[in-house]
């Protein structure tokens, strides 16, 4: 499809053919989006930059469950051109920290990462977009800049509107200018429509297996073998090497790795570790999850993108916890993200006492 030129019209109508294969129809909110995404999607082809008029990015934030990252899959597979790319925001700025280190004696050395990384595109979609850590805000305020002074046009998802970006009050002022520069440069739509899809297959086929995982509780021996888990022997335990770094796993078997909670989240860890992980794994098992409210903030928040990052490489995951969900995902100081952390984890089949096998969940 790349070089076709495509009208507004004709591409809007392709988000509700994708919807109707995917067995729903479009409601009110998202169909305003559709509009906005529609009209983008016929710009970025006739775009002859330099000097034409640069189509203006949209920056797309809402509640979880709305349909935000499917609404940005259609719209990538559909608009036509070759010079795009999709990436979730956390694996992006994975890629991006390894290009700047290799070219920080340099004076620009966030524009040289950004061509390395991004050389001849000319749209950008950002799934997933968030700023909660205060080191991590200035590095990407210069990225963004950087993207904004080379013209590439921006499809942004967030759960937080540009003001809600690193909400803490004690640094939220530093990224205010950025904001500024965001709401000036992107068109920022929300889509908050009343339904909550969670749970739906969006794709229309079989379900992911991030959604084929399933949360045990309080895990006996026998719940664990009624979801296909084996309890890890001692001699199971080994020491796993990621990157310059070394974790504890209870057990390591061919594309399984079974943590402890404390080893996982309570231990000095990157999202850098987990996405390395993700990429070696595709099921995790994570025994002995607390209450939230038994363990500090750092821990609750390494949780929190751990199931970010295998939902989003689709990994299966078994949680073995001491409580319900809604009593684990409960207390003071949880993590900013913790409705759309419920909202993953809800996706997960259930086995509670009295309720020996509910781990394949009827689809539809």
């Amino acid at each position: 499809m790349a070089g076709e030129h495509v009208d507004v019209g004709r591409f809007a109508e392709r988000f509700g053919d994708a919807a109707r294969r995917s067995g729903f129809e479009l409601d009110t909110a998202q169909v305003s989006v559709v509009d906005r995404l529609a009209q983008l999607g016929a710009e970025i082809p006739r775009w002859r930059g330099p000097f034409g008029r640069q189509p203006r990015g949209v920056y797309l934030w809402g509640p979880v469950g709305r349909g935000k990252s499917w609404l940005m899959n259609v719209f990538y597979e559909t608009v036509p051109t070759d010079r795009k790319h999709r990436v979730h925001f956390y694996d992006f700025f994975r890629q991006f920290h390894a290009a700047y280190s290799r070219h920080r004696r340099k004076p620009q050395a966030v524009d040289f990462a950004v061509e390395e990384l991004l050389d001849n595109f000319r749209l950008l979609c950002f799934d997933e977009f968030h700023v909660h850590d205060a080191g991590d805000a200035m590095l990407i305020s210069r990225l963004f800049t950087s993207l904004f002074e080379k013209k590439i046009t921006l499809l942004v998802t967030s759960n937080y509107p540009p003001d809600g970006l690193l909400p803490n009050p004690i640094y939220h002022h530093l990224f205010v200018p950025m904001i500024e520069k965001i709401e000036r440069t992107m068109d920022v739509v929300e889509l908050a429509g009343p339904r909550d899809y969670r749970g739906r297959s969006w794709s229309g086929g079989p379900r992911s297996r991030f959604e084929t995982g399933v949360y045990v509780w309080p895990g006996r021996d026998a719940q664990l073998r009624d979801v296909g888990l084996e309890t890890p022997s001692e001699e199971e335990t080994t020491v796993l090497d990621v990157g310059d770094r070394r974790i504890r796993a209870l057990a390591a078997r061919d594309d399984l790795v079974w943590f402890d909670f404390f080893d996982v989240c309570d231990t000095a860890r990157s999202t850098t570790d987990y996405l390395i992980l993700a990429g070696r794994f595709t099921t995790w098992v994570i025994s002995g999850l607390p209450r939230f409210e038994e363990v500090g903030r750092d821990a609750r928040q390494r949780f929190a993108n751990v199931v970010d990052i295998l939902c989003d490489k689709d990994a299966r995951l078994f949680l073995v916890a001491a409580a319900p969900l809604d009593e684990v995902l409960s207390g003071d100081g949880l993590p900013i993200d913790i409705g759309r952390i419920a909202s993953r984890l809800s996706l997960l089949s259930a086995v509670s006492p009295g309720e020996p096998d509910r781990s394949w969940k009827e689809t539809g």
